[in-house]
């Protein structure tokens, strides 16, 4: 009889105890340790090291070229992924509970599955539940022939479904209800969720199968488990979005076969996910022009640039601490810019309550909107509206100077294309390609220089 023995692995971070204890000492998680039990094996004599079925290869016997991507109609998710779909890869994608995760991955099944067999494994739903979701996403059309879905939670029989049908496309809806019956955790757990994810990569990677996996994520955003489940995939994306607004947008932040941070961006319609080719002229859609606090920031998520309107609003206070709300960017750099504004402009904002809002639901962390950020604040404090066909691109330092930023021609390409007649950007910008002559670019050393350019219009 195989002897075992119980630890408390805690849910966040997998830091391990032989007790139970009320709060991590790790990550500092409450009510995170649960109990596993473990199998104890006997300690086998050190081996010294023999050739097994691995060999050493001269990197001038490497094929260079790698396989060929499995090609997408839906442009939006082969963009992130880096052109398409690498045959043996394992992609691990997040988001908060109905953003679309599932909606989009059967549209990518049923995409998949024009060209050859394609497997959605669900632990939560039932085959008729998705046959109707199926139903509803093609309105009722042609159903696939070679999309096959399976309800199963059994990491062995999975496996076995996968090795007897040979499909080019797995999907596992989602990792947190697969189990092995070796380990004596319940599923969803640390341990469980690492050892299905780590099977399941030995299995891409020699079938040439690749693999989509559904995570559940936290309160606090991140996906469930380890930061090792992270490091197992090749590719991690997560599904944001507010639900109050249609968008949702699926960002890479880690991608081994391409560029990461690169972003799509869909729209949730009854229909399920549709792609939105031109998000920046679905974001400026709705923009009125002469109302003061609107400026428009060019930043860059991944080799994207997107056009965004940013708002500001000051109001005087009614209490003794003036507020500051941002939404869409982040807190500490609508503190800094108002410290700025406040040290090296000379805008009294003591007194002010300060609200910062991206147009949309977008959330913003690139330094280069900070300009656009300091000009909409500016522009509500001093009741002045900015010229329409002005954006701004640059970051803002403590000194109140403008710093250069990346992949400025695509940015004013961007621009151009959506009718933008003038853009100021940092005096030390330099960049090898011309910039585009259908735009007046000004320059600008300053916070306060740039603020005079953009009032005076």
């Amino acid at each position: 009889m195989v002897k075992s023995r119980t630890q408390y692995v805690c849910q966040q971070c997998g830091r391990t105890a032989a007790k139970s204890l009320g709060r991590c000492p790790q990550c500092g998680a409450w009510n995170s340790m649960v109990a596993e039990v473990v199998a104890l094996k006997k300690p086998q004599p050190a081996r010294r090291g023999t050739l097994g079925e691995s060999r050493p290869v001269r990197l001038g016997e490497i094929d260079g070229e790698g396989d060929d991507r499995l090609q997408l109609s839906i442009d939006e998710f082969a963009r992130v992924l880096g052109g398409g779909v690498v045959p043996g890869s394992v992609v691990l994608i997040g988001g908060d509970p109905g953003i679309g995760k599932s909606t989009l991955l059967l549209q990518l099944a049923l995409d998949m599955a024009k060209e050859g067999p394609a497997l959605y494994v669900s632990g939560e739903e039932s085959e008729r539940q998705i046959k109707s979701r199926v139903l509803r996403l093609t309105e009722g059309g042609e159903e696939s022939e070679n999309l096959y879905l399976v309800t199963e939670t059994d990491l062995e029989t999975i496996i076995a479904h996968i090795k007897a049908l040979s499909p080019r496309m797995v999907v596992i809806d989602s990792i947190q209800t697969v189990h092995v019956e070796y380990i004596g955790s319940g599923a969803g757990s640390i341990s469980q969720v690492r050892e299905c994810t780590v099977r399941l990569q030995a299995l891409a990677k020699n079938s040439g199968v690749a693999v989509f996996l559904v995570g559940h994520v936290t309160k606090q955003g991140a996906i469930a488990g380890p930061k090792v489940l992270e490091h197992i995939v090749d590719t991690v994306l997560y599904l944001e979005g507010d639900s109050f607004h249609a968008y949702r947008l699926l960002r890479s932040v880690k991608n081994r076969f391409g560029a990461t941070t690169d972003v799509g961006v869909f729209e949730m319609r009854a229909s399920g996910m549709v792609e939105v080719p031109n998000p920046s002229e679905i974001f400026l859609a709705e923009r009125v022009d002469d109302a003061p606090g609107s400026a428009i920031a060019i930043t860059m998520e991944g080799t994207r640039p997107l056009l965004v309107e940013l708002q500001g609003l000051t109001s005087t206070t009614s209490f003794g601490h003036p507020r500051r709300t941002a939404n869409g960017v982040a807190f500490n750099r609508l503190l800094l810019m108002i410290a700025v504004l406040t040290r090296r402009v000379g805008l009294q904002l003591g007194d002010q309550d300060v609200f910062v809002n991206v147009v949309g639901g977008l959330r913003i962390s690139e330094p280069a909107a900070d300009l656009a950020v300091a000009t909409a604040i500016a522009s509500s404090m001093r009741d002045r509206p900015l010229p329409a066909d002005l954006a701004l691109i640059g970051e803002v330092g403590l000194s109140g100077e403008l710093r250069a930023v990346a992949q400025l021609p695509a940015r004013l390409r961007e621009a151009v294309k959506l009718g933008f007649k003038k853009v100021v950007i940092p005096m030390s910008a330099k960049s090898d390609e011309p910039w585009p002559k259908k735009i007046q670019v000004i320059p600008a050393r300053s916070a306060r220089e740039a603020l005079e350019i953009a009032m005076e219009g």
